[in-house]
C-alpha cells in the first residue's frame, strides 16, 4: 500500500514509522524540514520538504497513485483542505484527517471526512479512568462514539447472568473470558468472579453499566 502522510510532528512521524515497519511505501510531507529528524531511524520512505497545499506538491508526492492519505498536521484547516482535495479531486480511496481542536471538528465532519480527534479522545479516556476503573475502554471506533469496554466481574455479580447485567443499559455483550479462554456469551451465560466481559457501548450506555456494577458492589 502506498500512503502519503501530511505532517511530521509527533503523530505523523510515529504513524509513518509504523507504516514503514509494516512494509508499506510511505511519503511524508512537511514544510519544516527539521521535523524529519523525528522519524524512526529505520524509516525507509521518502520525505518532501514543502507546503502540502503548494502548487504541485501533492502530485510530486505521487498522490495520483496513492492508496491512502493521512493529514495529521496541527492545523485543522490544512488537514481539512488536504483531505478534501485528496478525496474529491484525486479520488484517494482512504483519507483520514486529524482534528486538533475539538471546537473545529464540525469543519471536518461537514466535509464528510473520516476524522480522528486526538484531543477529544484523550480527554475522554482520562475522564473514564478518573471516574472508575471498573470499566475500561480497550478499543475505540470513529472518535469514541462507540467503544469496546472491558469489565472485570466483581463478587457481587457472581452467579448472575450476562443478560441480567446488561439489561436496560444499551450495552451489547461481545465476549466473555474465563480462565484465559474467551467465547461469545449467551444471554443465559453465568458470570464468575474475575471473568472479563467485553461489551460494545456508547458513552451513555457504558456509564449506565458502570453505575450498575458499582452500585451492586457497594451493596455486597
Amino acid at each position: 500500500m502506498y500512503v502519503i502522510v501530511v505532517g511530521c510532528g509527533r503523530v505523523g512521524s510515529d504513524l509513518a514509522g509504523r507504516l514503514s515497519r509494516r512494509g508499506h511505501d510511505v511519503t511524508v510531507i512537511d514544510y519544516v524540514g527539521s521535523l524529519f529528524k523525528h522519524l524512526d531511524p529505520a524509516y525507509r520512505g521518502r520525505t518532501i520538504e514543502a507546503e502540502s497545499m503548494g502548487e504541485g506538491v501533492l502530485k510530486r508526492a505521487g498522490i495520483e497513485r496513492a492508496d491512502a492519505l493521512a493529514a495529521v498536521t496541527n492545523s485543522d484547516a490544512t488537514n481539512a483542505v488536504v483531505g478534501h482535495v485528496a478525496r474529491t479531486v484525486f479520488k484517494v480511496p482512504t483519507v483520514v484527517v486529524r482534528n486538533y481542536d475539538p471546537r473545529r471538528r464540525m469543519l471536518h465532519e461537514a466535509l464528510g471526512l473520516q476524522t480522528v480527534s486526538t484531543t477529544a479522545w484523550g480527554s475522554q479516556r482520562i475522564e473514564e479512568l478518573l471516574e472508575s476503573p471498573v470499566l475500561r475502554s480497550v478499543f475505540s471506533a470513529g472518535n469514541g462514539e462507540v467503544e469496546l469496554y472491558e469489565a472485570t466481574v466483581p463478587a457481587a455479580w457472581a452467579g448472575r447472568t450476562v443478560s441480567e447485567l446488561v439489561a436496560g443499559t444499551g450495552c451489547s455483550p461481545v465476549a466473555l473470558a474465563h480462565a484465559g479462554r474467551a467465547g461469545v456469551p449467551k444471554p443465559e451465560s453465568r458470570l464468575e468472579v474475575g471473568d472479563l466481559l467485553h461489551v460494545g457501548a456508547t458513552i451513555d450506555s457504558a456509564a449506565r453499566l458502570r453505575v450498575r456494577l458499582e452500585e451492586k458492589e457497594a451493596r455486597s
